[in-house]
């Protein structure tokens, strides 16, 4: 059975009771498509944990951990910015912290990794940008 995102419904309702979200490939690098998505997604009133192996301090004035095991505190949601390849094992990590929701940015789709996802209870979400999604489905904010 081929994948499906979950409906705009559902969508809104996972970014509505959003806690944490941690994103993976957050670029400490403004001019960076994770960064500008991720810095519009705070703005919106969502925490936002970055998770980046190769920055050591802040990004967004939040501290970055190099992977999601690292994190502290519950993650609900893992926003991905990393190439299809390494989203398999992503997903285990996400899987492993007991997020609830893998979601893969606008362009990456990895079948395995919304497999390892769908196993382990989480949704997942592929192909779609968190920031467009949010304003579509909640227009005017949370």
């Amino acid at each position: 059975m081929a994948f499906e995102n979950p409906a705009r419904e559902e969508i809104a309702e996972i970014l509505r009771n959003a806690g944490n979200i941690a994103v993976v490939g957050l670029s400490d690098r403004p001019d960076r498509t994770s960064h500008m998505v991720a810095a519009a997604m705070q703005q919106r009133g969502y925490r936002i944990i970055p998770v980046n192996p190769v920055v050591s301090g802040d990004i967004l004035g939040e501290k970055c951990y190099s992977s999601l095991k690292d994190i502290p505190e519950p993650v609900q949601i893992v926003n991905v910015f990393r190439r299809s390849e390494h989203c398999a094992e992503i997903a285990q990590e996400a899987a492993d912290i007991g997020a609830k929701v893998l979601w893969l940015q606008q362009g990456i789709v990895n079948e395995e990794a919304a497999a390892i996802a769908e196993r382990s209870g989480m949704i997942a979400i592929m192909d779609r940008c968190i920031k467009v999604e949010d304003s579509i489905a909640l227009g005017g904010g949370r």
